[in-house]
């Protein structure tokens, strides 16, 4: 008897160890990819739709034989932590060895969804059948899935915290549901190592960033008050809202998900519009069809010119051309019930810009005015008047009444 409990034992390790090795022997390599010009390894992951997961990062570094922050060259080959199978025709979890259906469905969704955007050749029921599987399904604990990112919400005894907006404006209560199923990305220019434009006032420097970025935090509040998600894509963890008319400038503004903003200007630019895509890409799989860009910047022009707040649109985007005349005619009503001479000379004009052109969004690019002319800098030194700009700015774009 004993004897036979020790060959059943035998039989069932050597019928393991062959179930093992099937498995893996299908298991060929990892996928492999060429950055794009100006890509880093988290602009690659998010055109792949590996986010958010550190699992795969290190992975990602091991695999290569690369130190953290390593600079990527775009004639080479990295490979992703994306594992090739070779799919047995019956099932996703019996061709790599899982039961966890949840984990199966959400692997036939990602496939599905890099072969809907070109970047997998095939599909893995079809021609050579093969199947992609990102390391963290089956090695590490978080769960990456195609669900939409929420922005920064947390809650606290019932209340919305946003963190981002700074201590005194944090608590962001939910004032209608007007916006509900729409998707805003707020970009603020420039940032990080460049401070964009600047200028003097008085004895202080004026950068564009600061400013840009306090006019943008208002508006994302006010979205999000009202029911939309809303993300800042240019972020200061230590710059909420701020009061009083000099805003220091600083260098530690961060890009989404913490990342260090570069400092040359193309990849700085795809960094962002790379994240916004991704972004775009989960919320319209997620069955958000309306989703806005709004790039928030300051002008630099000759000290004497004076100009009230002007639009860009891309000349390809009809959507785009609609968003932007419709803000600006709110501005105008907005200038000719409280401006004295009752003028707006602010315009809407098609330009071929990278925040535009390679951003999938509605997208519209904002001016603020002219950083160098002393009446202009009135416009977003004074707090109140930043935030009149935020105000009717957020009307524009929303159709609130005013």
């Amino acid at each position: 008897m004993k004897k036979v409990l020790i060959m059943r034992r035998i039989l069932f390790l050597a019928f393991m160890l062959i179930i093992s090795l099937d498995v893996f022997a299908i298991k060929a390599e990892y996928v492999k990819v060429k950055p794009k010009s100006g890509e880093g390894i988290l602009s690659i992951f998010r055109r792949y739709m590996i986010i958010d997961s550190p699992c795969d990062m290190e992975k990602f570094y091991k695999i290569n034989g690369l130190k953290k922050e390593s600079k990527l060259f775009t004639d080479r080959f990295y490979k992703l932590p994306i594992y090739i199978y070779e799919y047995n025709g019956k099932s996703i979890r019996s061709t790599i060895g899982i039961n966890n259906l949840k984990k199966a469905i959400r692997i036939k969704d990602y496939n599905k969804y890099l072969y809907s955007k070109g970047i997998k050749k095939g599909r893995f029921t079809q021609g050579e059948k093969i199947l992609w599987v990102p390391y963290h399904e089956l090695y590490c604990d978080e769960i990456v899935d195609l669900k939409p990112i929420e922005p920064d919400a947390k809650s606290k005894k019932g209340k919305r915290i946003f963190p981002i907006f700074g201590e005194k404006h944090q608590s962001t209560p939910l004032l209608s549901k007007k916006l509900e199923g729409q998707v805003f990305y707020v970009v603020s220019g420039h940032g990080g190592p460049d401070p964009g434009t600047t200028a003097n006032y008085g004895s202080y420097l004026l950068c564009e960033d600061e400013y840009a970025y306090d006019v943008a935090l208002r508006i994302c509040r006010k979205l999000i008050q009202h029911g939309a998600r809303a993300y800042m894509i240019t972020r200061d963890e230590n710059d909420g809202i701020r009061s009083g008319k000099i805003l220091p400038c600083d260098k530690d503004e961060k890009a989404w998900k913490n990342e260090s903003i570069f400092s040359r200007q193309k990849p700085r630019l795809l960094q962002r519009s790379n994240v916004i895509n991704s972004l775009y890409e989960r919320n319209k799989l997620a069955g958000i069809t309306k989703q806005t860009l709004l790039a928030i910047h300051i002008d630099s022009r000759k000290v004497g010119e004076r100009t009230d707040v002007f639009f860009y649109y891309h000349m390809n985007s009809a959507a785009g051309k609609k968003a932007a005349y419709k803000v600006h005619s709110t501005l105008k009503a907005k200038y000719e019930k409280h401006r004295k001479s009752k003028e707006y000379t602010g315009t809407v004009t098609a330009r071929d810009l990278h925040m535009l052109r390679e951003t999938k969004p509605t997208s519209v690019y904002i001016e603020l005015g002219n950083i160098k002319n002393p009446s202009d800098q009135k416009r977003f030194i004074l707090e109140s008047n930043r935030e009149l700009l935020a105000k009717w700015l957020f009307e524009g774009f929303t159709n609130f009444a005013p």
